[in-house]
């Protein structure tokens, strides 16, 4: 955009995009951003910072002092003369302004680059201001903001150019080992040592639309390798794509996006979870009536049912969704985020089907990739991290059967998961709302509490699957199913699930606010019933959990007996003691 001031006093701009002339102090109010095309020009580090602020509440902090020319290093200008220069054209000592200030009255450390100042690249004050905005977020225990805009790192100053990359890194693994969030929010452009540093070292990126982030630019890589780029190369709709990014929000979005994320990531003196209400759970095999488990999977597999984002927009009071697994892809048969239920925070991953034909092709009909496992185990890493109770909601015929899938390391992306989660030092609750197909469904349902709701099914193969196998007849299904004891009074009775989540009559499809109102009740009660337990604790009584299945109870029958456990009190120690981990290496 450029602004001339004519002769009126009135202030106008034109994008450069689609030639568009906007009144000049309705653009400034739309931070930047076209009305006609959605272009998003770029914004200096003080409107930036303002942009993201609550009004009035922002405190600049002031980097520590560096070497302005550590190598007396002239081109066709003297290096000086290029930082004076730059100096006089935006006002500022540096690329990068940092301080304190509230977003939706939540405190946070921001960071903001301004491309003007040099082309945003990286010298040694660059680095140092955005270390020194990292250690007062580790300083004061709240969330770190990084708004990116950088051509890369600055040549004038080689080698300590290139050690910044690894200061702002070490800076930002200083803020992962303490449990305080980080948030980047990349735009155009943001290339090399920027990009190859704290920029993607961030819990959370957020990119604007069409913002290109890469380490080598079009020209380099075109110039090098001589190589015809994709369309769209290394913008921000193909890094979404491709799973490099968690969201692509203009900036109309970022403060409310910002305001969610710092809420979920803070309120850790309110646990997920409420008191106890046993009542919300069936524990009892015998409160269930009594069905055919074909009739079981008829209503687990309804299309009608409500989805995994058919409950958490009735669920969570509010949700950020986390795309991508920052290596290759975005499965969109996993939907993962941050929210807050109850005012409280929460970590959700969940298996996405649809209603539609096209909403079921478009979600793999929840078959999830090797690519959907590992954006799971990224966002309960970063569950982890911030101290963040983790739910997982399975509806899924299993993992994804394709070549691509087997050629990414589908079955270790689910071994992964299931060794995550026996880890993972934050309560977890699983509930199997429709289909809990094998491994696809085991992989997000190592937890302390598994849930499957009354019409659900879980089993280790499709009826159809095993009848073809051991009946050689895919006509029995409804004879397998019954043997598998798939059905929901079948696992209860087993102990293999800690309890029922009731539905409607007639299943959740029938009235999808009462079910997730029910889902709700259940959800609450059993992270009421794990809140304050210690996390070495809850992970040893998770690892018992699993590690008695299947062992026959000391002089009792081989078949467990028709009711579940006791919820509140700690599963028993299997009749021997498991090796210590140490012999297991």
């Amino acid at each position: 955009m450029t602004s001339p001031a004519p002769a009126t006093g009135v202030e106008w701009a034109r994008c450069h995009n689609c030639q568009a002339i906007v009144y000049g102090r309705s653009f400034a109010r739309a931070a930047k951003t076209c009305p006609e095309c959605g272009r998003h020009a770029q914004l200096t580090a003080a409107e930036r910072i303002a942009q993201l602020l609550d009004d009035g509440t922002g405190e600049p902090l002031e980097p520590g002092r560096t070497l302005q020319d550590p190598l007396g290093f002239t081109d066709s200008r003297p290096y000086p003369e290029r930082l004076a220069e730059a100096r006089a054209h935006t006002g500022a000592d540096s690329a990068v302004l940092a301080a304190t200030g509230l977003i939706q009255g939540s405190p946070v450390v921001i960071a903001a680059m301004d491309f003007r100042f040099m082309g945003g690249s990286m010298g040694s004050a660059e680095g140092e201001a955005v270390t020194t905005a990292a250690e007062a977020a580790l300083a004061r225990r709240i969330p770190l903001v990084i708004a990116t805009a950088s051509g890369g790192a600055r040549m004038q100053e080689g080698v300590y150019s290139l050690f910044q990359m690894a200061k702002t890194a070490q800076a930002l693994a200083a803020l992962d080992e303490a449990g305080v969030l980080t948030v980047s929010i990349v735009s155009d452009p943001t290339y090399g040592g920027v990009a190859a540093s704290f920029a993607t070292l961030t819990d959370v990126i957020i990119a604007e639309p069409g913002a290109r982030m890469g380490f080598a630019g079009p020209r380099v890589i075109e110039q090098t390798i001589r190589e015809r780029l994709p369309d769209g190369f290394q913008t921000a709709e193909f890094l979404l794509a491709h799973g490099l990014v968690d969201a692509v929000l203009p900036r109309s979005r970022h403060r409310d996006a910002l305001a969610t994320l710092v809420r979920a990531a803070t309120r850790r003196d309110a646990p997920a979870g409420g008191p106890a209400d046993h009542g919300a759970i069936v524990r009892d095999p015998a409160l269930l009536p009594v069905r055919p488990a074909w009739d079981a999977v008829r209503t687990a597999r309804d299309t009608a049912r409500p989805t995994t984002l058919d409950h958490l927009g009735r669920l969570l009071d509010e949700f950020v969704e986390l795309h991508g697994d920052r290596a290759s892809g975005d499965c969109r048969a996993v939907v993962a985020g941050l929210g807050l239920l109850d005012g409280r925070p929460l970590a959700v991953i969940g298996h996405q089907k649809g209603h539609t034909t096209k909403e079921l092709a478009d979600h793999e009909f929840g078959l999830a990739t090797p690519d959907g496992y590992r954006k799971a185990a990224r966002v309960m890493r970063l569950a982890a991290k911030l101290g963040v109770p983790v739910l997982t909601l399975i509806d899924t015929p299993g993992a994804y059967p394709g070549v691509d899938a087997e050629r990414n390391g589908q079955a270790v992306a689910i071994a992964e998961n299931l060794r995550l989660m026996s880890q993972l030092p934050v309560p977890l609750v699983a509930v199997v709302l429709g289909e809990g197909g094998s491994g696809g469904a085991l992989a997000l349902a190592v937890a302390d509490r598994v849930l499957v709701g009354e019409n659900a099914v879980y089993s280790v193969i499709s009826p159809e699957g095993c009848a073809a196998i051991l009946w050689h007849d895919r006509a029995a299904a409804p004879e397998a199913a019954e043997a598998l004891g798939l059905d929901a009074r079948s696992l209860l009775g087993h102990g293999l699930v800690d309890g029922v989540v009731p539905e409607p009559e007639g299943g959740a499809q029938r009235d999808p606010d009462q079910a997730a109102e029910r889902l709700r009740g259940a959800v609450r009660a059993a992270f009421g019933e794990l809140a304050g337990v210690p996390a070495p604790e809850l992970v040893a009584a998770r690892r018992r959990r699993f590690r008695r299945t299947g062992v026959a109870p000391p002089g009792g029958s081989e078949r467990r007996p028709g009711r579940s456990p006791d919820l509140t009190s700690p599963p028993p120690d299997p009749p021997f003691d498991p090796p210590e981990d140490k012999d297991l290496a």
